[in-house]
Order: structure tokens, then C-alpha cells, then sequence
């Protein structure tokens, strides 16, 4: 796979430094994505997603959740290790992190833990500013806007004389 340089992009705009660090992510191959512990990313709605992660054997107090600077990051830890002996251990409860980078105006709603997932609701919430709104059209004599003020500025003019 070919490595791309992405200085240049830095140097040349401004504000999109998400994507930039975005695109250096998806296409660096320096660093081997885990595999553990699996998981699902579900579209819930328009603007609801749920993450599901499988944690069999972690109680909610090995769990820890958090978001920081754009980025869920779940992580595990078992309080005390098992002293057993086992023939055949399948089930893995080692420690793991796993992130997630949120795009903009992404919220964490909650998190369930149920029968051996935790479930983690996200919401996209678009300030109302940055909504597309509707702008109505209203029926004209043909004149446009412009025409419009300019006569009711004369109007005034004439009023004021």
C-alpha cells in the first residue's frame, strides 16, 4: 500500500484539521487495528446510532466509558485475575481499549450493560444555526425586492419634504 504524505494539506487550509487527521488515520498502516473485543455500530434513525461491544465476563465495574476531545474510548480492566486452571480458555477477559471517533455534534446519550454487551446510545444533535431552513416564496407584480425598497425609500423622501 502506498503511504501519502498529508503535510501539505495541513500547511495550505485552515479548520480542517478533523479531516486531515481523519484521512492520516484510515490510511496509516503503521499500527495493526485490534480485533477484540468485536463489536456493531447500528443506524437507529436519521440521527440515531447505538455501538454494541461484546464483553462477556466484565462486570460494570471492569467497564469504564468516556469521551474526550471527539473520541468514545471503552476500555476494561478485571479487577482481580483468576487464579483456575484452565483445559481450554475461549472466552477472553483481558484488558482492552477501543476508540471511536465521533464526528461533530455527536453526543453519548447513555450506555446499557446486558447480557454480556454494553450498548452505547449516540445522537447527532445540529445546532438549529447550522440546520437548512426554508425560505418562502411569496408571490410579486413583477417588480423584484430591490425595486421594491428603493420605491419606499422614495416614498419616505416625499413624505419627509
Amino acid at each position: 500500500m502506498r503511504n501519502f504524505d498529508l503535510a501539505p494539506l495541513y500547511r495550505s487550509t485552515v479548520g480542517f484539521d478533523q479531516l486531515a487527521n481523519l484521512m492520516d488515520r484510515v490510511l496509516s498502516n503503521e499500527v495493526a487495528q485490534p480485533t477484540y473485543p468485536p463489536y456493531n455500530i447500528e443506524k437507529l434513525d436519521q440521527d440515531a446510532y447505538r455501538i454494541t461491544i461484546a464483553v462477556a465476563g466484565f462486570t460494570d465495574a471492569d467497564l469504564a466509558i468516556e469521551v474526550k476531545e471527539h473520541a468514545l474510548i471503552v476500555s476494561a480492566k478485571k479487577a482481580d485475575e483468576d487464579k483456575r486452571s484452565y483445559l481450554h480458555r475461549g472466552i477472553a477477559t483481558r484488558a482492552f481499549e477501543r476508540r471511536f471517533h465521533l464526528a461533530d455534534h455527536v453526543k453519548v446519550t447513555g450506555a446499557t450493560h446486558a447480557d454480556g454487551l454494553l450498548h452505547i446510545d449516540l445522537v447527532r444533535e445540529v445546532p438549529e444555526a447550522l440546520k437548512p431552513r426554508r425560505i418562502e416564496i411569496t408571490k410579486t407584480d413583477g417588480r423584484t425586492v430591490n425595486a421594491k425598497a428603493l420605491e419606499a425609500k422614495q416614498t419616505e423622501a416625499q413624505e419627509t419634504v
